[in-house]
Formats: C-alpha cells, structure tokens, sequence
C-alpha cells in the first residue's frame, strides 16, 4: 500500500511510534467518550426538620374482615290453612311492623267460630240446668264438675277459632324489606308451610318463577331488616384474649364509608380451618349507616386498648443504643442537643415519650428526600476490544470533537 506523502520522510520506526501515538488517539477519543464521562445522578439528601412532642391518643386493635347481615330475618307463613285471596306486597317491597302480607278466604274460619260459640253455649245451658237441679247428692256434685270442665274447653275452642280468623291476614311482625314472596293469589296452603295451586309462587326480588308443587318448606314470605345490622369475625387465637364484650370497633366499607359498632358477644368454642383456630365474634353496629347490605364486605378495628393524652413523637427521632433511648431538641440558641428520653409503647410511626422531654419541645427528625441532578447511568461506547486511560481526562493536545487529518 503506498503510503500518504506527509509520510514517506519517516523512517519505519518512526512510524511505528507514530502508528502507537494514533492508536493512543484513538485510545484517548474512546476514553473520552466510553469512560470518562461520568453518570449524573440523584443523591438522598438527610433533610432535618423539628417537629414539637404532643399529645395524643393511642389505641391498640385486633383487625379482622367479615361481612355485614341484618339483624332481623324473619320467614313468615300463615299459621292456618285457606286459599290465598289477596298478597299485597311483592318482594322488594318495604314493609312496616304490623303491614297486611296476605290475607286467606275466612269463610271455613268464620263457621268455625260459630260452631265453636255454639257448642259452648250449649255446654253452659247444660251446666246452669245442672247446678238449678242438683239435690246434693254425690252424683248431681260430680255432674256439674264435669260439665263446669266441659264448658272450659269449649270456651278454649272459642278463643281458638276466634284467633285462627285473625291468623287469616297475615302481617309483617317487623319493619324491613321484602326479600322473597312465595304464595300467590287463589293458592291453597296449609297451616304451618306455603303451597301452590296457580301460578305465582317462588317470586323474589331478582327472579320470578311459577311452581304447581302443592306445599314447600319455604316460607311464605321473608323479610330483612335494613335499619339494624351486625357483623360476623373470626379472631385468631393470638388475639381472641385481647377481645371482649363491649369493646369499641371502627368499621369501614371498601368505598371508604367509616362508622362504628361494639362487641356483642366473644364465642368460646374455637373453629379450625387449614389448620388456622379462629373464634367467633360477633359486632352490633352502631345506628343505620349507609351503603350496608346484606353480605357487603367490612373491615373491622377492635379497640382493645386506647389511652388518652399520651405524650409522642415521631418514632424517627429516636434513636436507642445499648438501652437508652435519645432525642435530638433544640437549645435556645437553636443549636441540636442530644436528650435521654425514657420511651413506652410504640403504635404505628409514633413513640410514647415516658420522661425527658414535655409537651411542646422541639425535636428534630432526619427525613430523607431526593438531591438534584439528573438520573442516568454511564454508558460504554466502546464497541469491541480494551483498553483506553486508566485516570484523567483526553491525552495532552487532544481536541474533543476533533477527527483524524488523512491524505
């Protein structure tokens, strides 16, 4: 290869210093740009602020999940038999205490009731001509004791038959809301369980469905309540000690939605599931508040422990070595100062402060925040092969930027 003419003056060995000084070049300009750029990047910076003991409360709960139903769930059905003549509710409706569900035909109920008072009036006709014949003797004594039982029962069977017509409108025996109705008009039931003969039985608050079974086990009607729940937990046995009757809890929907309730009753007797022995638990909440429905998820706070007027700090100011605890204050001249504190109990980021300092005082706590600069990393150029300047910047008379002079 013919060499470049600002070249051919050189001597081969001169040319291989030059080549190694173009090499340390191209070296240097690898460096420059591979290695000795370096990474900008964001430092964490301690940032002290004060911030002053106060007093606050503490409190100390068992949390749990569980579920919300209403108190009050009543199956209703007529306790007489007859055929349904009118039902004016359907499911979804709401219903107050003492509200007509349905009424059943009273014909059957009211000639019982006649037959009834007659028969008892026939029973004390017989036992006022007893009692006006009677001449003493032991017979006539037993006669009147025996029709004075007579008309006894029969006056029992009167009242029987006067409460089986009343029973023949049947009402909601609490406020609350509809959840499922299961006679319809023109059905025949008897006492004690619903039955159908038309159509219209089975209807709820989401479906409707015909049945042409003659009686069923379910109720002729159901109801819920919606102004009084409670909330079933299952405690963990590390806890359940800490949980009793009366306690206060904070309860709260997925939405957010806080209100509040007490501890009803603590069971005794434990379940065990996958190994787990949980306790049941029961919570009475609070008022009516909205957003519950039966089978809505709750979150719940046992309140087992709550103090009042308990001197804290943030649990950043303190720092404990070999046992003692210390906090940094600030003098009147604003400068740090270590003071030994005596600490108690520990509730989330705060620190119950015993002795050593009072309501009020100063105490500086380290945060951590983000420094300036730009984030990044630095990024090797050189593509293949090693090499380049251990430390410094370029070699002595090299132009960043600068290229090769070639012929």
């Amino acid at each position: 290869m013919k060499r470049p003419q600002f070249l051919t003056h050189i001597r081969p060995r001169t040319w291989v210093v030059v080549g190694v000084v173009v090499l340390a070049l191209a070296g240097g300009s690898i460096y420059w740009f591979g290695f000795a750029v370096p990474a900008n990047t964001k430092t964490t910076v301690a940032a002290p602020i004060t911030v002053a003991a106060s007093l606050t409360t503490m409190q100390q709960t068992v949390d749990s999940d569980g579920t919300a139903t209403p108190t009050v769930n009543d199956s209703v059905s007529f306790a007489v038999s007859g055929t349904v003549t009118a039902v004016p509710v359907v499911a979804g409706t709401t219903v107050t205490a003492g509200q007509v569900l349905a009424t059943v035909d009273t014909l059957s109920l009211d000639a019982a009731v006649l037959e009834a008072q007659a028969t008892l009036a026939t029973a004390r006709a017989k036992l006022a001509s007893s009692v006006s014949d009677s001449d003493g003797t032991s017979a006539a004594v037993a006669q009147i004791a025996a029709q004075t039982a007579s008309v006894a029962v029969d006056e029992a069977a009167v009242v029987t038959a006067q409460a089986a017509v009343a029973g023949a409108t049947l009402t909601a025996p609490s406020a609350g809301l509809v959840t499922a109705v299961n006679v319809a008009v023109g059905d025949v039931i008897s006492s004690g369980s619903s039955g159908s003969a038309g159509a219209g039985g089975g209807a709820t608050a989401s479906t409707a469905s015909t049945s042409s079974s003659s009686s069923t086990s379910t109720a002729d009607f159901s109801i819920v309540g919606t102004d009084s729940w409670s909330l079933s937990l299952d405690i963990g046995e590390s806890d359940i000690a800490q949980v009793a009757v009366n306690d206060q809890v904070e309860l709260a929907l997925d939405d957010g939605t806080a209100f509040f309730g007490t501890v009803q009753s603590v069971g005794i007797l434990p379940s065990t599931t996958s190994g787990a022995v949980t306790y049941p638990v029961v919570v009475a909440v609070t008022g009516d508040p909205d957003g519950l429905y039966d089978g809505v998820a709750v979150t719940a706070k046992i309140v087992y422990e709550r103090r009042t007027n308990v001197l804290t700090i943030p649990s950043a100011a303190v720092t404990t070595a070999d046992g003692v605890s210390t906090v940094k204050t600030l003098d009147a001249a604003g400068t740090a100062v270590a003071t030994t504190v005596t600490v108690g109990e520990t509730v989330g980021n705060l620190t119950e402060i015993l002795t050593g300092i009072a309501e009020g005082d100063d105490v500086v706590v380290v945060t951590f925040t983000p420094g300036s600069g730009n984030s990044g990393s630095t990024t090797n150029r050189q593509s293949g092969g090693s090499g380049g300047f251990p430390t410094g910047g370029p070699p002595a008379g090299f132009t960043q930027g600068s290229g090769s002079n070639g012929g």
